[in-house]
């Protein structure tokens, strides 16, 4: 049985908020981020952005450093015990904001929570699909056992942030976000939240970990580029995220804010769609009259698609120098990477061959679909691939949506061909070989941002004996013949890896993180 604090207790927690609500300005942290958050349950949708928020909130049990290795934080230790089982001891005198211990059975609970939640556009099922049993040995003690060895462990559950069984029973997501069951273990406290606008924090003071120097922090949604950087230049805000290509020159040289600047992990690709066998939406032919087949089944198709793409031209002239062209999932020095795969030079007229050799010598219509508003500069990005692809007699239309309707269609397969991006937490690429190319199965949590439809029965096969592989050395010859097999195959169209660069006053100190999240205990005055 869980102990739980009382009333006495939770009637101080609460006038701890109510004044910590008007704290010294010196002690508040008002910084904007480019992206919009999704949701305050951390369960709902895997998304950078809303996982940056809820790390502010709640705590994972194992998490990531700023170099995308993994730690501990809720969990002290872990273990094997057995091929199929993994021991975590957990760290004691934790408390929920509301003054709930934090214990093992909270681990069970949300274990068994992630999976169910509903009308989640992107599952964080992914991570917890091995997981066969949870056993609570006492409460401070949890083991997992899985379904065979699974190695990985350890990585996925740093994904998975942990809620309180008694406070969380039952939890609708928009309960999250009105306030009422944004509580967990983290270093901040919800105060409120305005969706698409700003979330306010105060500080946990009671927090476990090192504690956060802003007793309040004003986290807003500036999605215009233009007004994010106004607002840093103003004053208006401290720190900014997603420093727009065309200001880091500017900013560079302004002695009023400096960057803060990592190599990133998060990839820019295109998905193509391969579930609608005719007649694929937003492709045509020449006349704009129906064309049956649908020619991104073709792997001739997607690699002519692929080879007219100038990547360098998009770093240099579209990104500006802020990204890494790649044809890959993750920088080729990362873990599982193809450390000799060539991004090579664009190649036209080798694509008009393909096409030709596929049936279509004179080209097809098609649209290319993405956000306008979440991935640094991603409207000029389809822009720019559109104009490529029409080069080679592959017509392209180009239309750009805010990300929140961008997205939801996305998930319905209403398009043929969009940009999207993936953001490998981890380091490693089982995390987009899972979620973005794995054939799509709910038993199994794969394929969750699949959004193109993509299978492959051979890639499956050695992802699938990669993640039972304790070697690490053989783990890595898998998975990278897994995605070699999917790269290969063109089941996506990799464009570049993302830089991360933030921007702040003078005064500020920033650790600047692989994995792009933008959190306020990152950010601290410079001593």
């Amino acid at each position: 049985m869980k102990k739980f604090a009382s009333a006495a207790v939770k009637a101080a927690l609460s006038a701890f908020v109510l004044a910590g609500a008007v704290p010294a300005a010196a002690q508040t942290l008002n910084l904007a981020v480019g992206a919009p958050v999704t949701s305050l349950d951390p369960h709902y949708h895997a998304l950078s952005p809303n996982y940056a928020v809820a790390d502010m909130l709640f705590d994972s049990l194992t998490a990531f450093d700023a170099q995308a290795r993994v730690e501990p934080r809720l969990a002290l230790s872990w273990k094997p015990v057995a091929e199929d089982v993994w021991e975590f001891k957990l760290r004691p005198n934790v408390t929920f904001h509301n003054g709930n211990a934090f214990t093992a059975e909270d681990v069970a609970f949300t274990i068994a929570r992630v999976p169910t939640v509903p009308n989640s556009p992107s599952s964080y099922g992914i991570y917890t699909r091995a997981i066969q049993r949870v056993e609570v040995v006492d409460p401070l003690t949890v083991r997992f056992h899985t379904n065979g060895a699974y190695p990985l462990l350890p990585v996925d559950l740093g994904q998975i942030e942990m809620l309180d069984s008694e406070t969380h029973a039952n939890p609708a997501t928009e309960d999250f976000n009105s306030g009422k069951l944004a509580i967990g273990t983290g270093p901040f406290r919800m105060v409120s939240y305005r969706s698409g606008d700003r979330i306010e924090y105060v500080r946990n003071d009671g927090y476990f970990g090192a504690r956060p120097h802003w007793q309040r922090v004003n986290y807003r949604m500036i999605t215009n580029d233009a007004a994010r950087t106004a607002a840093l230049l103003s004053g208006d805000v401290d720190f900014i995220d997603q420093v727009p290509t065309s200001d880091i020159a500017k900013l560079r040289g302004d002695s009023r804010v400096q960057l803060s600047e990592a190599d990133g992990l998060r990839l820019i690709f295109l998905a193509l769609g391969h579930s609608h066998e005719t007649n694929a939406p937003y492709i045509t032919d020449n006349d704009g009259k129906p064309l049956g087949r649908n020619p991104l089944r073709d792997v001739r198709v997607r690699r002519a698609l692929s080879m007219a793409v100038d990547r360098q031209a998009i770093a240099d002239r579209v990104m500006e120098g802020a990204s890494l062209p790649s044809t890959q999932l993750l920088p080729p020095t990362a873990y599982g990477a193809l450390p000799d795969r060539q991004v090579g030079r664009a190649d036209p007229d080798g694509a008009r061959r393909l096409l030709a050799e596929a049936g279509y010598p004179q080209g097809f219509r098609i649209q290319l679909n993405g956000p306008n508003d979440r991935y640094m500069n991603d409207a000029r990005i389809i822009q720019a691939i559109g104009q490529m692809w029409t080069r080679i007699g592959v017509r392209t239309g180009v239309e750009g949506q805010p990300w929140a309707t961008f997205v939801a269609r996305a998930g319905r397969q209403e398009f043929s061909a969009m940009l999207v991006g993936w953001g490998t937490s981890s380091g490693e690429p089982t995390s987009p070989l899972r979620s973005l190319l794995a054939t799509v199965n709910p038993q199994r949590g794969w394929g969750g941002s699949n959004r193109g439809r993509y299978s492959n029965p051979a890639m499956d096969a050695k992802l699938a004996e990669a993640l039972q592989t304790l070697d690490d050395n053989k783990r890595e010859a898998l998975l990278r013949e897994a995605t070699t097999i999917a790269m290969d195959d063109v089941g996506i169209i990799p464009i570049h890896i993302q830089k991360n660069i933030w921007a702040m006053r003078r005064g500020l100190r920033h650790e600047a993180r692989a994995d792009e999240l933008t959190r306020a205990q990152d950010v601290s005055p410079a001593q």
